[in-house]
């Protein structure tokens, strides 16, 4: 199995931020952690790892071998960071302007990618409905 270098994931990563425009801290770190749970990418003998750490503490590892499950775990959280900033409706579930802008992002990028997280948003509303606290 012939995996990429960080800096060729890198590449792959920052070309695919820009068709949404992510960057900056959005973006994850390569090689080692920055903290305070900004994501980092690693590469080894078992394959390619997003890695969050924060305060010292690893909270979540994601191991693959596939650069394209990599790569959707990395603009996944991207994409639902820069939907986040969505204008809200009173009255409305915001949950499904997020959902709708962060599958808009992830369109762009993989309609795969886009489909599955759709699916996910879909049993996400159904076991959590909204209830208007108004």
């Amino acid at each position: 199995m012939e995996l990429l270098t960080l800096s060729e994931i890198r590449k792959e990563i920052e070309r695919r931020a820009s068709i949404i425009g992510a960057s900056g801290n959005l973006l994850p770190t390569y090689g080692e952690s920055e903290d305070f749970a900004r994501p980092h990418i690693e590469v080894d003998s078992r394959g390619y790892h997003r890695v969050v750490v924060e305060r010292g503490v690893e909270r979540n590892r994601v191991t693959t071998p596939d650069l394209q499950e990599l790569l959707s775990h990395v603009f996944r959280a991207i994409t639902s960071t820069l939907a986040g900033s969505a204008r809200r409706v009173k009255g409305e579930d915001s949950r499904r302007q997020l959902f709708r802008h962060q599958i808009e992002l992830l369109a762009k990028l993989d309609p795969q990618w886009a489909a599955r997280r759709a699916e996910e948003h879909r049993v996400i509303l159904i076991e959590n409905p909204f209830i208007d606290g108004a």
